[in-house]
């Protein structure tokens, strides 16, 4: 039987790659974008086989409200994708707190929304696939994206736990862990507060950036395809080639630490 999907920020970058992979397939879509009108050429060319759906996912309620009307409409959700999702770009120090507050809104609580209002259709269904689009700023940091990663590793602590709860009903969990890839998402957002001090580092982290270290975002998508097929599927999938190399660095190197300090730690457990 065809599956079907629920993925949420379909109208461009992995959300678009992803849903019109899955239409190729012959999969059944419900794509969500907070303007369907970007998905009306993928409605024109797969007809009923996609469900455009308008949703921000920083309202809880209208989540609650799109998972309901697809389940209504295909009779099943058999995975969902949490793609929707931006970063702010700044340092720590000259966030505001609406723009911090925004960012978890968007990135955090909207993935826990969508989770939770899928769980109980998966546990009657005894499966299903929730697939976390996290990022490798979600397990090793980068300056100047403090909020961004922060908002990463919430969603990591979030999912693997989620893992450990649901397995029991036939419910797997992936953490998709993508490495940098040329699209919009760097330049979602900037803090408007601008402190001269971190003009340096900005520079010098803009200016390390290498081409070569950006994926294509194209390129993703038969990795996703394989992952949604897969009898069992892993916990984390990186996507890129720089996100392996960079999280074994590192964990190295964090090791090396954690060991330096280990007596100070048993000394500390009384």
């Amino acid at each position: 039987m065809s599956k079907t999907i629920l993925i949420t920020g379909a109208s461009k970058g992995f959300g678009r790659a992803w849903t019109e992979a899955f239409l190729e397939k012959g999969y059944r879509v419900a794509a969500t974008a907070r303007n369907i009108d970007t998905l009306a050429d993928l409605k024109a060319k797969y007809g009923d086989s996609i469900l455009p759906l308008e949703l921000d996912v920083n309202n809880r309620e209208d989540s609650f409200s799109v998972v309901r009307k697809v389940h209504q409409h295909f009779g099943k959700i058999d995975i969902l994708i949490n793609n929707a999702g931006y970063s702010l770009n700044g340092a720590v120090e000259e966030a505001s707190e609406k723009e911090a507050r925004a960012q978890f809104e968007t990135n955090f609580f909207g993935t826990l929304w969508l989770t939770q209002a899928v769980l109980p259709i998966m546990r009657n269904q005894k499966s299903g696939h929730i697939i976390q689009v996290s990022s490798i700023l979600g397990i090793v940091t980068l300056p100047i994206l403090g909020l961004y990663n922060a908002s990463k590793f919430a969603v990591e602590g979030l999912s693997e736990t989620l893992a450990s709860e649901v397995k029991q009903f036939g419910i797997n969990v992936t953490l998709v862990e993508p490495n940098g890839y040329a699209s919009d998402l760097w330049h979602s957002a900037i803090n408007s507060n601008s402190i001269e001090v971190y003009d340096g580092l900005k520079k010098t982290f803009a200016e390390a950036d290498n081409s070569d270290s950006f994926g294509k975002v194209s390129a993703t998508a038969a990795a996703v395809v394989k992952l949604i097929e897969a009898e069992n599927p892993p916990l984390r999938l990186f996507l890129g080639k720089v996100a392996l190399p960079f999280a074994k660095q590192n964990y190295e190197q964090k090791l090396a630490t954690w060991e330096e300090w280990a007596d100070t730690s048993v000394e500390a457990h009384g």
